[in-house]
Order: structure tokens, then sequence, then C-alpha cells
């Protein structure tokens, strides 16, 4: 297929079609945000904060949360091949070991390696919503959120419904999901089945991807207990993944769980939050995929935590607290044998004066180690409503992170560990501002981060292997600017929505020879256009440039239409419509064009 004809079709499409049942004024307002501590609106945050919808994310040219992060502004997600086999994320600038995932608030952190961060990414039809803290996030979540924090928030039941989609398109790709919600008195349950196979979009790069999700709330009139079960298993040709792009036979096979339990209850002017869960993540590499006696590495993590937050509503604001015991271990047969335990705890307190018009919130972590010892990181947030839509708002704060596994121990032909590294820390400060109206929103933020002994891999060679080092600093500066117009009558709204994001590293020392220091986004535009004429007809358009601090860039299109009939709907989602050839990391190219047809049935 000529894909610059494809394009074209699309666009006319796009001009003469139209976009479809929902609006597109989801009220933020109307969002307690989960990803912090102290719970408020969206429109009284005093950080730089994100909201993925589950409108945007219905109606996104992605089948999965890797390729769905990428197309929002500030986030850089790396993938090395399709389906979300395997994806890293970064953060204004950062590494792939400085982003916090959450899922429902519960942090599912890997000690061994950032690699394995998304793994644990939920499959988008039980997703809400996400919310994206970017900035120094340790002083509210501890380990890991050195850049930011990204928080899944699953669906909550509303009705007794059940629903089917079926997807098909190249590459051999097939996608099999069914999603069943039941509401009873004092009760309900959200189940989720899917599969998404492929025979990949080069030789060896198929992939298997299951999922399996469980969602219960039990006395759900009362104090409610929520229970959520999750599994995820991936198998996939991993085509230069790893090593050079000349080892073709690479193989990888991983699976993700959670296990956990919460609640919150009301006891006067306090609320309190129980939570327990269990994380596990398994890994197996094989070097030659038909013979794993060759190279092969199993890793296996766990993670235990109990965690035990509080907020309390009084005369001086309001004031959060709380916190987390957790036992992580480690087995594998390259790293070794290692267990850590863990403890975090929080103070934060928001006051409120001029009439609630300005905000100040201090707060303080303490972090403790088994091995790494104790750190404490104090931050603050301040903020100012100028009017009842607008806001302006500043963050400093101190961000840390321990070395994983990997950079401590991990031995391969090409890559050593380093038992001697020191935790990264940084001082990081952001000001920004903010816009909410009901036809036009603008954001814009400033942001700098001045880090020590960040954990990176170099070499002085070709011929020698990578080894994880602390660099001795490096200055990151950045602006990001978003705007999103509406317009259109009640009922049948067009959007436009554009991201700018500029990032400036300065590293004191150079390496010979980096993995990750220099090669974070320089520059990235991201736009999407949404269409709405009629009913039952809908499209967005996404388009995304990136150039990047070792001087790629690249320009992709994609773009979604979808058809509504009764109960069903019909969909065509294209990526790369161009044919763009690029890659995003370790020199393994992205898919070219491809199509995918999907078709999905509602039963309420």
């Amino acid at each position: 297929m000529k894909y610059h004809h494809f394009a074209i079709l699309l666009f006319s499409l796009y001009t003469h079609s139209l976009k479809a049942q929902t609006t597109f004024n989801e009220a933020l307002d109307s969002i307690y945000l989960r990803s912090s501590r102290i719970e408020l609106p969206f429109s009284e945050n005093s950080k730089t904060v994100q909201v993925i919808t589950s409108q945007l994310i219905e109606n996104s040219p992605a089948t999965n949360v890797a390729d769905l992060l990428q197309l929002f502004g500030g986030i850089d997600v790396r993938r090395r091949g399709g389906g979300g086999s395997q994806a890293d994320i970064y953060i204004r600038g950062g590494g792939f070991d400085q982003v916090l995932l959450l899922i429902d608030g519960m942090k599912v952190e890997d000690p061994q390696t950032g690699h394995h961060t998304l793994n644990m990414a939920l499959p988008i039809e039980v997703i809400d919503r996400i919310e994206i803290v970017k900035g120094p996030a340790a002083r509210i979540f501890g380990q890991n959120a050195f850049t930011g924090a990204i928080n899944i928030v699953t669906k909550k039941v509303v009705n007794n419904s059940i629903s089917g989609k079926i997807e098909a398109g190249s590459f051999g790709q097939k996608n099999l999901a069914l999603t069943s919600q039941s509401n009873y008195n004092n009760s309900n349950h959200l189940l989720h089945i899917s599969n998404n196979i492929s025979d990949g979009y080069r030789y060896n790069t198929d992939f298997d991807n299951k999922n399996y999700f469980l969602k219960s709330r039990l006395l759900k009139d009362k104090n409610p207990i929520e229970i959520i079960a999750s599994f995820m298993e991936r198998k996939f040709g991993a085509n230069g993944f790893y090593a050079s792009p000349a080892y073709l036979e690479q193989y990888e096979e991983t699976q993700a769980s959670l296990f956990g339990v919460q609640s919150s209850y009301d006891v006067g002017d306090w609320t309190f939050k129980p939570r327990l869960y269990w994380k596990r993540n398994q890994d197996l590499y094989v070097f030659v995929r038909n013979n794993p006696s060759l190279y092969r590495n199993l890793h296996i993590s766990n993670k235990m935590a109990l965690e035990y937050n509080a907020s309390n509503r009084n005369h001086l604001g309001i004031t959060g607290m709380g916190i987390e015991l957790a036992r992580l271990n480690l087995s594998s047969n390259n790293l070794g044998q290692h267990k850590r335990t863990q403890i975090n705890a929080f103070i934060e307190h928001r006051f409120n004066f001029l009439k609630n018009r300005l905000d100040l919130t201090p707060g303080l972590a303490f972090n403790y180690y088994s091995d790494f010892k104790f750190h404490v990181f104090p931050g603050v947030d301040v903020g100012y409503a100028i009017g009842s839509n607008s806001r302006i708002y500043g963050n400093i704060g101190w961000t840390y992170r321990i070395p994983t596994y990997t950079d401590l121990y991990y031995t391969s032909p090409t890559t050593i560990g380093n038992t001697n590294l020191n935790p990264e820390s940084a001082l990081a400060y952001e000001v920004g501002y903010r816009y909410d109206g009901s036809v036009f929103d603008f954001s814009a933020a400033a942001f700098k981060r001045s880090s020590d002994d960040l954990i990176d891999y170099v070499r002085m060679s070709e011929n020698d292997p990578w080894q994880s080092k602390n660099l001795i600093g490096l200055e990151t500066t950045g602006i990001e600017a978003a705007a999103l117009l509406r317009w259109g009558p009640t009922g049948r709204n067009n959007a436009l929505r554009a991201n700018y994001t500029y990032i400036s590293d300065d590293v004191q020392i150079i390496p010979e020879m980096s993995q990750y220091a220099i090669n974070s986004l320089k520059h990235q535009v991201i736009m999407s256009w949404d269409f709405q004429f009629v009913q039952d007809i809908s499209q967005q358009i996404t388009y995304r440039y990136v150039e990047r601090g070792d001087a790629q860039l690249y320009s992709v299109l994609d773009a979604k239409i979808m058809a509504r009939i009764n109960n069903m709907t019909a969909s065509i989602t294209a990526n790369n419509i161009l044919g763009e050839v690029y890659t995003e990391t370790n020199l393994v190219p992205a898919p070219k064009g491809n199509v995918l047809l999907g078709l999905s049935y509602f039963i309420d």
C-alpha cells in the first residue's frame, strides 16, 4: 500500500465525516486526583499534573498504554516492539528507572530494573483515567518518583453490561477482548480478559500478550473494600532489542501480577486509607530463541507492601500523613539472591490564605532502605488562583533514586554492574500557569533539575563493555506548553490540541560513549484534531514531531475513525501512515505504516 495515498484518503474522510457521541469538555474540576496524598480537585492542584480521561483513551489511535502515553506532551515512550510488548517510559528527560508507576495508588516499581515498569500497564479497556505527575515526586511517593509518577485509575462499575471486541490488521495482528461489569446491591465487579497476537512487523518480532483483570468492590454502601487482581503475560521475539542489532534471535517472556486490597473510611474530620498489596514480576530472557542453553536469564522479583495513609481537615487546612512498610526480594540466576526492607513515611500540610486563593503545601518524606540507610526529602508547593479559571503555581523539592539490582549486579559479555554505586539525587523546581475555560484551555511550565550521581552506562570505546557509573552532574532545563480549543454546537464538539516540550541537558563531564545521558527529547510537538458534525461517526488524527539530543528527528502521523450503529462500533486505526523510518531506542526500527480493523459490541 502507498501510505501517502492512505493519508490523503484519511484527510478526505476527515473533512467529510464526523465525530461522535461524547463531548470534549469533560469536567476536570469534578475529578479528585488520586495521585496526591491529599486529594484535591484538578483545578486546585499546584503541581504540573496531566489527566488522560476515558474519553481521550477511547478516541485515541492507541491499543495499549505504551502507545497511548506517547501521544501526550513531555512523555517519551521508547518502544522496542509492537503491541506494548516492551517499552521504556521517560518524563522530562529523566531515565526509565526514574519514573514510578502506580495502579490505583499501589506502587508497582520493580527492584530489578525500570525496563519492567510497563509490564504492569493494564489493558486500556479497564482504565478510567491516567494521572501524570511531572516533576519531583519523591516527597509524595518515595523511591523511583525521581522525575514524575503515573497513576492508572481503574474504572468504576456503574451498571450491568458486557462488551466484546475483535480486531485484525497488518502483520497478522489479532486482538480479542471481553469485558463484563456486574452491579449488585452490596457489591460490584469488573472482569476483563484479552489476548493480542501478531506475526511481527519484521523477523522475530512476533508477540502473544494475554491480560486478565478482576476488580471487586464489596460493602459499597458502607466502608467499601476494593480488591484488585491482575495477571499479564507477554511472549515476544526480541530481534535486536537489547544486544547489538546484529543479534536477531533474542527472545523474552514476562509475567506481571498484582493482588491488592484497600479501603477508605471517614471518622469525623479524618479520612483513613489502609492498603495491602503484593506485586510479582518474572522475566525470562534467551539470547538465541531456539537454543536457551547458550545464554539464559531468569529474574523473579516480589514486593509485599502495607500502607496506611490518613488526612485531616482542620481550621488550618488539610494535613496528610502516612507510612509504608515493604519487603522486596529478587531471585536471579545472573544477579543472585537479594532482599530489601523499605520504610517510607511522609507528612504534609496544605495551608489556605486570602479566602482560599493562596495555598502553601510544605511536606517532608522519610525513607529507609536496609541496604542504603536513611534519606530525608523536603519540598513545598505554592499556588495562587488569579480568577475562577486560572492559577499560577510553583514548587521545589529534593528527589532521589537508589540503584536497581541490575545497576548493581548485572553481568554479561556486553554489560557490567557496579556494586559501589551511590544513590542518585536532585534538586528540582518549576513554575507554571494554567487556564481552564469552557472553550479554551492553556498551560505552561518551566522546570529545572540539578542532578548528582546520575547512574548511566558508559564505555570508552566500541570494544569495551558498558559499565554502570555515577556521572558527576547533569543540569536539565525545559519548558512545556499545551493548548486545547473546542468549538461546535452543543453535543457536537470539535477539538484541537497542541503540545510542545523543549529539554536541554548539560552534562558536566561528557563520557566517551553513553547509553542514556545524551539521547533525551530536545524538541517535541504533538497535535491532535477531532471533528464532529453528526452523531455516530468519529475520528481523530494525531501528529508527532520529535527531535532528540543525538540529532535524530522524525514525524509520525496516526489516525482513528469510529462508526457506531446501535450497540455496535466499527473502527479503523492507522499508525505511522506516512511510513516514517525511525528508531526510538537501541537502533530498533519502528513499524512502518500499519492498519487495524476493529468491531465491538456492547450489551447493557
